[in-house]
């Protein structure tokens, strides 16, 4: 989640349902903050609000929840690559999207964690695939966006 818009969510925003982010306390199980990609630790606070990750509403621009962290956290650094917690859990759904914000048919599939980067990499061979979504397999979730070049 790109760090202006978690600002915006932590400073109350509506999130993509026109409602007020849910402050909670996290348990230490299973939070994962969808700016900095790590786990809100258990006692700290963070936020579920509905989050489209897309630019504008258009038929496949996918809403669904996510945590963030309530407190300002650093931003995950995608030359650091993809984060251990995404390595590991459940499978995971990556899907390509074009340039115009839609799906891109015949890039969808589920895999396993291990899987995902050189799955990204084949699915950029394509002109037509402009950045990738990637979801959890169990709940949908949105985990993260992967563009060209990150």
């Amino acid at each position: 989640m790109p760090s202006e818009l978690a600002a915006r969510y932590r400073a109350g925003e509506a999130d993509a349902n026109g409602q007020a982010p849910e402050r909670r306390i996290s348990d230490g199980d299973g939070v994962p903050c969808r700016h900095c990609l790590g786990n809100v630790a258990k006692g700290d606070a963070y936020l579920t609000l509905a989050y489209r990750p897309f630019p504008a509403p258009q038929p496949y621009a996918e809403v669904g929840p996510v945590f963030l962290h309530a407190d300002a956290c650093p931003a995950h650094d995608p030359a650091r690559g993809l984060p251990e917690r995404e390595r590991r859990g459940s499978g995971r759904i990556l899907r390509g999207y074009g340039a115009d914000d839609r799906i891109v048919y015949g890039t969808g599939m589920v895999l396993a964690n291990a899987d995902i980067e050189e799955a990204a990499m084949k699915l950029f061979e394509r002109g037509d695939v402009a950045y990738l979504h990637l979801r959890s397999a169990a709940n949908n979730c949105f985990t993260l966006r992967i563009d060209r070049g990150g």
